[in-house]
């Protein structure tokens, strides 16, 4: 076990654990949006920026992607901290102006003016947070969103802009998102996930009748089945295999 401080307490971690893994383990709040436990760290928002002293060196840093060391020292709520975490807000708000979440964090950490509403952004609700597209490629494996461009001008969007293929519908990009920008529609036997412009046929059960699950979906796991595939399992819905 490592033992480090945070905020002038002495906390107990694991090796391979990250400060900001700690630090919520501990129940101490650190504002987040690009973090998911059960996705890669990215450091994306930067939101979870803290303080960390190591022998006689202090930097500003973000605590999901530094790991938890024996002996640092982490201040989470410094007036440097806060100051660099409006900064970031500022940043994000024009960028997703509809978002709750956004909107309900930057009221939390103060921020009732942006200086920056008026730089040239698409405002279409993505922080470039990249949520989405680790959980494609490290949960689910469809690879089906990707990163493009540099700069300002990054964005998430399928290869080549165009309807993704690979995607299986399964949803996990619509409800990881922290800002809601990802949604889908299901209409009777078909499933549009938006802002990929991707639709698929859903599945009906065969006891009642309601669609239930992509057929794209049914076909991508019973291709990656590590038991022998059984097909009829999909034939009903979860309900009426209950």
């Amino acid at each position: 076990m490592i033992m480090l401080t945070i905020n002038g307490k002495q906390y107990e971690a694991q090796e391979g654990q990250s400060v900001l893994q700690v630090a919520l383990d501990a129940g101490i709040d650190i504002p987040h949006l690009c973090y998911h436990e059960s996705l890669s760290a990215y450091g994306g928002c930067r939101l979870c920026l803290v303080e960390i002293t190591k022998g006689r060196k202090t930097i500003l840093t973000t605590s999901c992607t530094y790991p938890a060391l024996e002996g640092i020292v982490v201040t989470t709520d410094s007036e440097k901290v806060r100051r660099a975490r409006r900064l970031v807000m500022e940043l994000l708000l024009p960028m997703a102006p509809d978002s709750h979440r956004i909107r309900d964090l930057a009221a939390k950490l103060g921020v009732t003016e942006c200086r920056f509403s008026e730089m040239s952004v698409d405002s279409n609700g993505c922080i470039n947070c990249g949520l989405c597209v680790r959980v494609c490629s490290e949960l689910v494996g469809a690879h089906a969103i990707t990163f493009a461009k540099r700069g300002s001008r990054r964005t998430v969007e399928p290869p080549f802009e165009q309807e993704p293929e690979n995607c299986i519908g399964c949803a996990a990009c619509v409800y990881v998102c922290p800002t809601d920008c990802i949604r889908m529609s299901d209409d009777g036997d078909s499933r549009k996930i938006l802002r990929w412009n991707r639709t698929l046929e859903m599945k009906a059960c065969e006891v009642c009748g309601r669609p239930f699950m992509p057929v794209a979906q049914i076909e991508f796991a019973l291709q990656r089945a590590v038991e022998p595939a059984q097909p009829e399992w999909f034939n009903k819905c979860p309900d009426c295999r209950s």
